[in-house]
Formats: structure tokens, sequence, C-alpha cells
């Protein structure tokens, strides 16, 4: 399928779920480009057109050490600026994987998802 040279995996080498995802595509025989935004970073493009396309909420990990260590007053007066100036300071506050194939985003590891998307 030629939809599947076309996936690009975001996230962090060492992060568990990104391990889960990897191993997923790598089962599938799926081949990926993998994006370490800790390592790359991101750009302030990319990430903002990840967020025009499934929301700046989707995309902040408020669960990660990362965002429970901030200060209360950066975690409750969250708008979209913000939380994409820290995710852009501070790549490991963007959920893991971010996966981009063919025009389509998919944020977290479902492999229901997954199996659906590359096939």
């Amino acid at each position: 399928m030629e939809s599947k040279s076309e996936v690009t995996l975001y996230g962090i080498k060492n992060c568990d779920t990104m391990k889960k995802a990897r191993a997923w595509l790598d089962a599938k025989g799926v081949p990926y480009a993998f994006h370490d935004y800790k390592a790359a970073g991101i750009d302030r493009a990319r990430l903002e057109g990840w967020a025009r396309s499934v929301g700046w909420e989707a995309l902040l990990n408020r669960s990660g050490t990362t965002f429970r260590k901030l200060p209360d007053a950066d975690k409750t007066s969250l708008n979209e600026g913000r939380a994409l100036a820290l995710m852009l300071d501070q790549p490991s506050m963007i959920k893991r994987p971010v996966m981009e194939l063919g025009g389509k985003l998919l944020v977290g590891f479902k492999p229901e998802l997954y199996e659906e998307a590359v096939g």
C-alpha cells in the first residue's frame, strides 16, 4: 500500500507508549519514520497544524510529570497560545505518540485505531 510509506511517528524514544506503538507498527510490517521531538524538537508550524486538526487539548499531556510539575498558575490559566508555548518549550508535554499518515493525525496509541488507519 502506498500510504504506508507516508507514516511518521512523533514522540520520545524511551516512552513506554511509544515502545508499544513502534512494536505494533513493526509487527504489522508498516515502515515509518520516527521523529524524536525531545532530541530534535518540534517546529511551531507543525504543532499549530496539529492543534488545528485535533485541538490543543488533545495534544497536551496533562498526566505527565513535566506538566504536573508546572506551577498551578500555569496549569489553570491555559489557553491555546499558552499551551502551544509550553509544548514548544518542553516537547515532553506533547501527548505521545502522534502519528501522521497521509493527511490523517492520530494522537495516543490505540491498536484498533492504528489498525483502521494503516489496515
